[in-house]
């Protein structure tokens, strides 16, 4: 006695494994309009504004009237605000000299431009050394 399954019994699972297969697969690519939808947020995160940072390089530039340096190629505001060291002592814009080595911290505001909270010109001075010597003058 041989038993008859109909076609349809067999063809129906076969139909809908393929069916979610292709949903899944659909799901998983990077063609979807779902995900094309997550593309502003991206967006959104590389836009935004730089953070603060330190900087360090050769001096170009120093612009008095502007009150501006130039580090390398990037240029920095230089406001009242601005903390300005040589040798470990306070110094002013005037101080800085073309070509020796500059450093600090900024800050960007909102328009993107770099205010510089703090900069030293000349060397950073080594600690380890000055302290050494102080206690051996004591």
């Amino acid at each position: 006695m041989k038993i008859r399954i109909p076609r349809l019994a067999i063809l129906t699972p076969l139909t809908l494994s393929f069916v979610l297969a292709s949903q899944l697969l659909l799901a998983q690519s990077t063609n979807n309009p779902a995900a094309k939808k997550s593309t502003p947020q991206k967006k959104e995160a590389a836009e935004k504004k730089p953070a603060a940072h330190p900087f360090h390089g050769t001096l170009t530039a120093v612009d008095k009237n502007a009150k501006t340096i130039t580090v390398g190629k990037v240029t920095y505001q230089i406001t009242s605000e601005t903390k300005i060291k040589k040798n470990d002592k306070p110094a002013t814009l005037e101080d800085g000299v073309i070509g020796e080595e500059a450093a600090g911290y900024v800050k960007p505001d909102a328009d993107g431009k770099l205010f510089a909270s703090s900069v030293r010109f000349g060397l950073k001075p080594d600690t380890k050394n000055s302290k050494k010597s102080d206690e051996k003058k004591k």
